[in-house]
């Protein structure tokens, strides 16, 4: 079947990103007339950064697409000192896109950091998920992929027509769901931009407050390399704020906005590959490979909620009797724990035929749509720090002699909140209940994240710093179900990550 993608660029160069060369950029450039050029970066706090250049002649477009431009690192990261603080900034070919936000056509380049030395920078956040999964690739020799499904709330003045009901908004359609369109353009504009959309959907979350309507929606994403994935995802919030915007809309990735309403995680589905085929299943059932994997996350999900729930009010979503998780365990199909294994295709009939009884029945190989979702992390998230977290978990589950123990100690088929599960829910451990305790748990399993150089001891140094700066110990007993204390909150944190 001829490759097909709706990724204008790559359309028009007629190559596979991997494959772009400065040629393939200068020769594109020139021949569509294009102006401008912007270096987007990820910073410290999760979000995309742009350098705006104007194209003067093709000699300086030569130089910037060779050499790259210098930045201010200390006003990009906090860990950088003032005195030492220059940093080079250089595209990579393979994340180019045409800008759909620019009046004047204008190509975007995701950029590498790099230092005096022009070596890579070691505690940036795009080479920290780089040594991730080169780390992940030497010890397992496998590939680690991920996906993640991007939930957001659409806020509007409400119109008090066909109101969908409360707190039941999941895959509800027009017009009782109201953004569908919305998100169908946001969905066009990402999939143009490179990103590889799985489904778009509205969300459990529909709620009216103060004259608005919040309505929740989400975007998943298929599995992809976990650099192209983080990729993704960036460039994705980006182009939905955005539009958003463009649209006179307000959107939040926040991770609680209010009591009883829900919140919006960033759940992360993975899966290992080997010669490109999926290792997750064996026999149609979970491999070892997975479960190694899965005990990795068992072992280190304390710690990983310091990359993957950043500010206070992450840890007013993790709270018992909802769907975010608050135990350290694992289930088939079960949303009442931290990692959640999703119905995965493994019966091997024919449900096409079934459903078309005209279809001639065939065999279609579903092993490649078997992941693992690891459903603690929210919007507040770096996405390259906590994917970068996760597949140092995956790796420390392959290098751990008792991971399959460990996997058959946290596995979990009941929902663990009903009473008559009370007893299971008591040997559980408990995920931290704010960045606080977050920090105490990176500073406890640290090591693990430096082995191998993957995460710099200064940037452990500086999450620990930032999590502890909110003082946040006792702060979700002190509000309990305060609505106005816990808005003020929100609106601190409303556009994080």
């Amino acid at each position: 079947m001829e490759n097909y993608s709706i990724r204008s660029l790559a359309a028009e160069i007629g190559k596979d990103p991997k494959n772009f060369t400065k040629r393939d950029i200068i020769d594109f450039i020139v021949e569509n007339e294009i102006r401008h050029v912007n270096f987007q970066y990820p910073a410290g706090d999760g979000r995309l950064k742009t350098l705006n250049f104007v194209i003067n002649d093709l000699d300086y477009l030569e130089e910037i697409l060779s050499c790259g431009e210098r930045v201010d690192g200390s006003s990009l990261f906090k860990f950088i000192e003032a005195n030492n603080s220059d940093l080079y900034v250089v595209p990579k070919f393979r994340t180019a896109y045409m800008d759909p936000f620019c009046e004047l056509p204008t190509i975007n380049f995701l950029c590498a950091f790099f230092n005096k030395d022009g070596e890579p920078l070691a505690s940036s956040p795009e080479y920290t998920l780089h040594k991730a999964c080169e780390a992940f690739r030497k010890s397992t020799g496998m590939e680690f992929q991920a996906m993640g499904e991007l939930e957001y709330y659409v806020i509007a003045p409400d119109e008090a027509v066909y109101q969908a009901v409360d707190q039941k908004g999941y895959h509800e359609s027009a017009p009782y769901a109201k953004f569908g369109e919305f998100r169908q353009l946001c969905m066009n504009y990402i999939a143009k931009a490179g990103g590889l959309i799985k489904y778009g959907h509205s969300e459990v979350g529909n709620f009216t407050l103060d004259g608005k309507v919040y309505e929740q929606n989400e975007i998943e994403f298929l599995p992809v390399n976990a650099e192209e994935a983080a990729e993704q995802l960036t460039i994705a919030k980006w182009i939905i704020r955005n539009l958003a915007y463009q649209e006179g809309l307000d959107v939040t990735f926040a991770p609680k906005i209010t009591v009883g309403k829900a919140g919006s995680g960033l759940h992360v589905h993975f899966r290992v590959m080997k010669d490109n085929l999926n290792r997750m299943l064996q026999d149609g059932a979970l491999s070892d490979d997975a479960k190694r994997a899965i005990s990795g996350l068992m072992k280190l999900a304390p710690s990983l909620t310091a990359f993957g729930n950043t500010n206070p009010t992450s840890y007013f979503r993790l709270v018992p009797h909802q769907e975010a998780p608050t135990n350290v365990c694992w289930g088939d199909r079960n949303r009442s724990v931290l990692v959640r294994v999703p119905l995965g295709w493994t019966s091997k009939k024919d449900l096409c035929s079934q459903a078309n009884p005209g279809e001639p029945s065939a065999q279609y190989d579903t092993t490649q749509k078997q992941t693992v979702e690891m459903r603690s992390p929210d919007g507040s998230a770096n996405v390259y720090l906590l994917l970068a977290g996760i597949t140092v978990a995956a790796r420390y589950g392959f290098e751990c002699a008792d991971a399959l123990e460990t996997a058959a100690k946290t596995y979990v088929n009941v929902n663990i909140h009903k009473d008559e599960n009370r007893s299971i829910l008591e040997t559980l451990s408990v995920l931290p209940d704010s960045c606080a305790a977050s920090a105490d748990c990176l500073a406890e399993q640290r090591a693990i994240y430096e082995a191998e150089g993957v995460f710099a001891p200064a940037m452990i140094d500086g999450i620990i710093a930032e999590l502890k700066s909110f003082n946040d110990r006792t702060l979700r007993a002190d509000i309990g179900n305060d609505q106005k204390k816990i808005l003020a909150l929100v609106e601190t944190y409303f556009h994080c990550g």
